[in-house]
């Protein structure tokens, strides 16, 4: 048997690989006068289009404006401070609009806060935990459905501004009975807040097409506020519905602690952990696709919990990386993270010099902003392939769907996740093949010491006294019952059995199983059972399971086969 050689493992990335700001790493690479104007001009870019989604996304999720605000200005800095993405924006996202929205029905403002900062412990433990690696194992068909049923709710949520319908009660959190409590409001019906809502979009979608560089959404809310105020319009503003925005960030500040309301906002402080880091992590990936750079996702993790406690510290709601937000400071020439500073700093800036103009913006011009939101959030294209490409990913894609809206988003990932891992593992166990008597080129590098290949001999798989059966593709435990049936062939006539394993990639401790299972077998019936081409990781594996003998190159398997065949009497497995 080949010793299994582990002295010259490659060591994995050391901790300060892993967790070193991209900032830092930029900062080292050497920054100057070029490189900061790149930097002020990409982050006002961003600033301009933060400001009126932060108040609009704020207010969605029935909070006041002025905590959507506290969130992009300091959730932005420590992101573009610790953040181990080279151009990730933080901020308050569209997608925590109906996470929120129900964390602060069910337990109130300080509720949402505590939330907040232990999401923020959690993402800090999952960074630290290295669990990054896996976040990013969420299936496509997953995300696109829970995004898509994020918009229908953000959309559903905007009904009431967009037509400026004056409800009987509270407004239903819930999609079917606030589409019915909408339904009865339909005779109060505000054409002044539907007018508004209508420029709003055109505007936004007429500077789209027409000239995509300019602040689309700064200007059809200014459009829509100066509208207003010259036709003195009847319709609900920020001042008329919540008195302004502050000035100034307030002071830093602890929630309420207390073990009864920690165990309260447990599952929503998960939820919004696991949202964030979803979100940021995607967010990570399309600006690496679109740069060509690699982020540390661990570090962003950290950066990120580090941002929601900073977020809830100031009052503000929960934070993540934004993928529209990101692209857009990429697009505007951004160098490195500095950019997402800049982004806050301005936002703080508009905050000071601002404030009292944010008083004329009227409610129906920000749903109008969250509706263009909501529609461009819907990756048409994506669900048009994932529907066409299979029933599976249609499958996924529909039960997250309706999960997200109907029931939550929690739900919705989780069983999502759960039903496209299982039909991954289907898919995997179709593809793995057990062939019989395959004259073919073995790859045998994993234990000839020369790195040959040795040919695959046809008259041994002619030999009515040896049997070879060859095994490609992933031995795990979904292929299992499949490979062991073809084991279970193992017949007294035969004297010789070789199992060729030089195409397994992988095999888990089910597979090993099964092969330690047919060497007994073969054991019983005086076969002598021999495994050739395995890798140093597979036959770790099963060494582990009891199969130490012979693990051979497929060229020592065939010659000590024809030895075998010459003895009086076969030798049996020990």
């Amino acid at each position: 048997m080949n010793r299994i050689d582990t002295a010259h493992k490659p060591k994995g990335p050391s901790f300060a690989e892993l967790f070193t700001p991209k900032l830092v790493t930029v900062l080292r690479e050497g920054y100057g006068l070029k490189q900061l104007q790149a930097d002020v001009i990409a982050g006002l870019t961003v600033a301009i289009v933060a400001l009126p989604l932060s108040m609009a996304i704020a207010i969605a999720s029935h909070v006041e404006p002025s905590r959507g605000l506290f969130t992009a200005v300091v959730g932005g800095f420590l992101v573009g401070a610790l953040g181990g993405s080279r151009f990730q924006i933080g901020g308050p996202a569209g997608a925590f609009i109906v996470l929120v929205a129900s964390t602060v029905d069910r337990h109130g403002v300080d509720g949402l806060i505590l939330a907040t900062l232990m999401a923020g412990i959690f993402l800090i433990a999952a960074g630290y935990l290295r669990l990054g690696a896996y976040v990013k194992f969420i299936p496509y068909p997953v995300t696109v459905g829970f995004t898509a049923g994020i918009a229908v709710i953000i959309l559903s949520s905007q009904l009431h501004d967009l037509f400026g319908l004056t409800l009987a009660g509270k407004e239903p959190g819930d999609l079917v009975p606030r589409l019915i409590a909408l339904g009865r409001a339909a005779g109060t019906v505000n054409p002044a807040a539907v007018a508004l809502s209508a420029l709003t979009i055109a505007v936004i979608v007429g500077l789209k097409r027409w000239r995509p560089h300019w602040p689309g959404l700064l200007i059809a809310v200014a459009a829509a506020s100066v509208a207003a105020v010259l036709f003195q319009l009847p319709v609900a503003t920020i001042g008329s519905q919540f008195g302004g925005i502050p000035r100034t960030l307030p002071e830093p500040a602890l929630p309420m602690l207390s073990l009864d309301k920690m165990l309260a906002v447990l599952p929503d402080a998960f939820s919004f952990a696991l949202l964030a880091a979803i979100e940021s992590l995607l967010s990570a990936v399309v600006a690496d696709g679109m740069t060509g750079r690699r982020h540390r996702s661990n570090c962003e993790l950290v950066a990120q919990g580090v941002a929601n406690i900073g977020s809830a510290l100031f009052g503000g709601i929960c934070v993540t990386g934004l993928i529209a937000r990101t692209a857009t400071n990429i697009r505007a020439g951004a160098h490195g993270p500095a950019s997402g500073i800049f982004h806050s700093l301005f936002i703080l800036l508009f905050m000071l010099v601002a404030a009292p103009l944010a008083s004329y913006i009227p409610l129906a011009a920000l749903a109008g902003v969250l509706a263009t939101v909501a529609w461009n959030m819907v990756e048409k294209p994506a669900v048009a392939a994932l529907v066409r490409s299979s029933r599976g990913d249609a499958l996924v894609l529909a039960v997250t769907f309706a999960l997200v809206i109907f029931r939550d988003l929690t739900t919705g990932i989780v069983v999502g996740f759960a039903l496209g891992a299982l039909l991954f593992i289907g898919r995997m166990a179709r593809s793995v093949a057990v062939e019989a008597h395959a004259p073919q080129l073995v790859d045998d590098r994993a234990d000839d010491a020369n790195g040959a290949r040795t040919a695959y001999d046809p008259a041994t798989g002619a030999d009515p006294d040896t049997v070879v059966y060859r095994i490609s593709g992933a031995f795990f435990f979904g292929a299992a019952a499949t490979v062991a049936v073809v084991l279970d062939r193992i017949a007294d006539q035969r004297k010789n059995f070789i199992l060729d394993c030089s195409a397994v990639p992988f095999l888990d401790s089910t597979a090993a199983n099964v092969i330690e299972g047919a060497a007994k077998k073969a054991k019983r019936a005086g076969v002598r059972f021999i495994i050739a081409g395995a890798s140093p990781q597979t036959r770790r594996m099963l060494i582990t399971h009891g199969v130490r003998r012979p693990l051979a190159s497929f060229a020592a398997s065939v010659t000590e086969a024809r030895a075998q065949l010459a003895e009086p009497a076969a030798q049996t497995v020990s």
